[in-house]
């Protein structure tokens, strides 16, 4: 038989497992409410963080990796806690983008995937080739982890709710037999057949292929939320965003522009940033390189305004004097 005293014990006990429990998860709704309002925090609200636009820009990443910038929002942070971003260093900085509408060629997107993805020695893929049919993308290669059988593949791009690329191939030969049939027949996926596990910014999920447009290119890190791309010509369109409103930016022509903050370049350093990179040739892209950016800008110069911010007049890189090949300063030498 059991007891008031003991009944009255139970409920105080169910009342206190309640009471907890709706702390809990009080508890955890503002954990998840806060993380909401974290992630929704514009990152151009962080004190550190130097406001980036860009215009009209070709940027290189490597000698033979680039992206034509048609423009571009974002913020540019320090990799490490507590520094300032070093813009000289790619490795030294992160580049999170708001709004942004950028284009990577086809065949430059062939070198990211070879030299920059499928670079290492036992890589399920080689010698990739991407190009267009129509508003579809052709992707042709070797299935190194199977004997290097050639392959080809037709595929639609698409987004993810993630901001991944997702390219569902329509179209699949292997040895230029079809095989998307028999496959579907024996119910295999080309995750059966290609593993991406050990590879950085791709994997495979069923039959489709998912890329991370902020991890397949190289150095500086990029970040942000991819919401389409479409293949248009030659040319792979990615939308990273939405538009934003208009700054009040009275900047024109083809620029790159950092203001507010703390940015670290050469022997400098800027507070409340204000430097804008500025197209000596407005006629056509500003060709970007960070990597040799010093020799554009001894090609160039440079004004002070009269609130001291930098306005450095540029030389696009791909118009920039070649260096003497060692083969013609030999032959110079024997003349």
């Amino acid at each position: 038989m059991i007891r008031i005293s003991e009944l009255k014990q139970r409920a105080c006990s169910t009342d206190k497992l309640r009471l907890a429990l709706a702390v809990c998860l009080a508890i955890a709704f503002a954990g998840n409410a806060q993380n909401n309002v974290l992630k929704n925090v514009a990152a151009e609200d962080r004190p550190d963080a130097v406001r980036v636009e860009m215009r009209n820009v070709t940027y290189h990443f490597t000698d033979s990796i680039s992206a034509h910038i048609f423009h571009l929002q974002g913020t540019l942070t320090s990799i490490t806690k507590g520094t300032i971003p070093f813009f000289d260093d790619k490795n030294s900085f992160v580049l999170a983008i708001s709004s942004a509408e950028i284009s990577i060629a086809t065949d430059v997107m062939s070198n990211v995937l070879n030299q920059n993805i499928f670079s290492a020695s036992d890589a399920p893929l080689k010698g990739i080739e991407v190009g267009s049919e129509g508003d579809a993308l052709r992707i042709k290669g070797r299935l190194h982890s199977k004997g290097d059988i050639p392959f080809e593949t037709i595929g639609r791009m698409s987004v993810t709710p993630d901001g991944e690329i997702r390219i569902h191939p329509e179209k699949v030969k292997a040895g230029h037999l079809p095989v998307k049939g028999l496959m579907d027949l024996l119910g295999l996926k080309i995750s059966n057949l290609i593993s991406t596990k050990k590879v950085r910014g791709i994997r495979t999920e069923g039959n489709d292929l998912l890329l991370n447009p902020g991890q397949i290119l190289p150095p500086p890190q990029i970040q942000g939320r991819l919401t389409n791309v479409r293949v248009k010509g030659s040319q792979i369109i990615q939308t990273f965003g939405t538009t934003l409103p208009d700054r009040g930016s009275k900047q024109t022509g083809n620029y790159m522009s950092y203001r507010g903050a703390q940015l670290r370049f050469g022997k400098l350093t800027m507070d409340d940033t204000d430097m804008v990179l500025l197209d000596m040739d407005p006629q056509d892209p500003f060709d970007f390189y960070l990597d040799r950016y010093k020799q554009q800008l001894s090609a160039g110069y440079t004004k002070i305004t009269p609130a001291f911010g930098l306005r450095v007049y540029m030389r696009d890189f791909n118009k920039l004097p070649k260096a003497p090949s060692k083969k013609s300063e030999s032959t110079k030498t024997v003349r």
